[in-house]
């Protein structure tokens, strides 16, 4: 019988996507109406919201970073992410693409979290926006924001099914953003959303290889998968209770880019992880040189209450439903 179970649970998270991300830009001009949706399935997808030239100015960065390391290919212009993927596999352990989950080596990562540039995303006019809308109350732009570089590694394993609460916590109605930087069809590897999986409340976890290290065990939900084709510009902001995870990758000579930034509203709580940067490092590092003042520790004097981190919920099962 649990064998028959465990079964079941697999099949459901092996389940194709389904439905197709609509696009919520028009209903920002009906917050009661982006509210509902919202509410109803756990996420929002917007379709060219985001300023194109901000993102290329973060691309262009990381790629300079992924040249400098080997990792692209010399005789492709640089914005295409072409990988030398021989380099790849030469310079690059499985281990180290597993053990942060960023797809890269932590010393190179560690560069790109100095970047301005991305940080400087979190403050898009259109995202505070969009969250004040949404959230109906002052916003708290978290400052641990998350970059991934996914190379085409053949150790790669794409990120599992998993609830981002298990890792935030602080207040469930946090919000992350997937910024892809770039074209991200779905062959790319992108993320995809168990629509409404959000009104399931938390979910059991298993260990499994990949970002988080964790994967949600999912039986019998009867949500269906939803996804996309992102274009520059595209997003999609999700509940922490919405479980998603990434498609495989079938496109085995590029780099996927992608920005993960949480939100949420002032009053409510927060946990003090969150106010850290990203796998490790220290504040005065990251900003050494930074132009822009009102980016740097603007989350020191003036933050949500700290709550205590919750191990518990982390703790693993058996994967049977």
């Amino acid at each position: 019988m649990a064998e028959r179970q465990g079964h079941a649970m697999e099949e459901a998270d092996a389940k194709q996507p389904s439905k197709t991300f609509e696009d919520a830009t028009p209903l920002l001009k009906n917050p009661t109406q982006l509210r509902a949706q919202a509410e109803r399935d756990g996420y929002l997808f917007f379709k060219g919201l985001l300023p194109k030239d901000r993102l290329l100015e973060v691309r262009r960065r990381m790629l300079e970073l992924l040249q400098q390391a080997g990792y692209l290919a010399a005789d492709r212009p640089l914005m295409e992410g072409a990988a030398d993927v021989e380099a790849i596999h030469r310079l690059v352990k499985g281990e180290q693409l597993h053990k942060s989950g960023v797809g890269v080596p932590l010393e190179l990562y560690e560069q790109v979290q100095r970047l301005e540039a991305f940080h400087a995303l979190a403050h898009e006019p259109r995202l505070r926006e969009l969250f004040e809308c949404l959230l109906q109350g002052e916003i708290f732009a978290h400052p641990r924001n998350i970059a991934r570089l996914m190379l085409p590694h053949r150790e790669l394993v794409a990120t599992p099914s998993h609830q981002d609460f298990l890792h935030v916590q602080g207040a469930a109605p946090t919000w992350t953003c997937w910024i892809p930087l770039g074209d991200a069809p779905r062959e790319l590897g992108s993320l995809t959303i168990l629509e409404g999986s959000h009104r399931a409340g938390l979910l059991g976890v298993t260990e499994a290889v990949g970002a988080g290290g964790l994967e949600s065990i999912l039986c019998g939900l009867g949500y269906e998968w939803a996804a996309g084709d992102y274009e520059l510009g595209d997003f999609v902001a999700f509940h922490s209770l919405t479980v998603h995870k990434a498609l495989p990758g079938r496109v085995k000579d590029r780099v996927r880019l992608s920005a993960d930034l949480r939100f949420q509203r002032m009053d409510e709580a927060i946990d003090a992880g969150s106010l850290l940067p990203h796998m490790g490092g220290d504040w005065p590092q990251i900003y050494a040189g930074w132009t822009r003042r009102e980016l740097q520790y603007y989350w020191q004097d003036r933050h949500p209450e700290i709550v205590p981190y919750d191990e518990t919920i982390r703790w693993q099962k058996e994967k049977i439903c």
